[in-house]
């Protein structure tokens, strides 16, 4: 099956959230980095949500952020594309770069940058379309040139779900297990090619069998997209990951990273007394 390139719009110039000026380094690219973030704070309003966090996400590579709930995992996540910008209460300042792009940049299209760095959330969120159309959305999103039914089994099959839906893409999605349909999901995000795939817990309301197929999927999916997981399974942090954030929450209720590096490290030898306490299960 001959690849297909997706065809990106031109960037369109879209009002950004308030940011922080640039750092004197922000024009150093590293290559081995896809995703590096630098003083970021997130508040909903007068309630601020993260705070002072710096992190390098390296590319082909499965990142875990871990923690308690309410720390931040997720709302630094949804800074990597712009989700927060739907929120009117939320405030980003500080800096993200995405490879060599400033994503808060005023030149930046938040669209553009969805379908660059695609998003799983915790629950199946498929559309009540066909299984074809599911995945087929996100090309005609992106203005897709190429071949559609091409494109749609390409992702599929990276997703590990051509073999038990082949027979049936005009189907309702909606008639799919929770596993399936969260595969589904991946499909759709993975269809405009996206360089970065973030997953929001993909796994905590599926069963342990379509946990594990999920799992399965990350460690062949990272050979070809750099990939951001949020979860509360610390097993699953271990098995699927190479690198570890672990976040906690302050006294004024902020969420703020504590530690970061190689999952091995962090599951092993952690630097932090407060991460091992979490990770033994001690953490009160």
């Amino acid at each position: 099956m001959q690849e297909q390139t997706i065809q990106r719009p031109p960037s369109l110039v879209t009002p950004p959230m308030p940011m922080a000026a640039p750092s004197d380094n922000a024009g150093v690219f590293d290559a081995n980095v896809v995703l590096d973030v630098r003083g970021l704070n997130v508040s909903y309003g007068d309630f601020r949500a993260v705070k002072d966090t710096d992190l390098s996400i390296k590319s082909n590579k499965v990142t875990a952020f871990i923690g308690p709930s309410g720390c931040g995992k997720s709302t630094v996540l949804r800074c990597f594309n712009r989700m927060n910008d739907l929120i009117p209460s939320a405030r980003v300042k500080g800096q993200i770069r995405f490879t060599d792009l400033d994503l808060y940049g005023s030149d930046v299209d938040p669209t553009e940058i969805r379908s660059r760095i695609g998003m799983v959330f915790q629950k199946p969120n498929p559309f009540p379309k066909s299984i074809y159309d599911n995945v087929a959305f996100g090309l005609r999103v992106n203005g897709y040139t190429g071949d559609y039914r091409e494109a749609v089994e390409r992702s599929l099959r990276r997703a590990a779900l051509w073999d038990e839906v082949k027979d049936r893409l005009k189907n309702s999605a909606l008639e799919l297990s929770g596993g399936q349909q969260q595969r589904l999901c991946i499909a759709r995000a993975l269809a405009p090619e996206p360089e970065v795939l973030l997953m929001d817990e993909p796994a905590s309301a599926l069963d342990p069998i379509s946990t594990l197929a999920i799992e399965e999927l990350i460690k062949e999916l990272v050979k070809d997209v750099s990939i951001v997981i949020v979860t509360h399974n610390m097993q699953q942090a271990a098995r699927v990951s190479d690198e570890t954030a672990f976040f906690m929450v302050d006294t004024d209720r902020a969420g703020y990273l504590v530690e970061f590096g190689k999952t091995s490290d962090i599951f092993t030898k952690p630097n932090d007394e407060r991460t091992e306490a979490y990770i033994t299960g001690r953490f009160s």
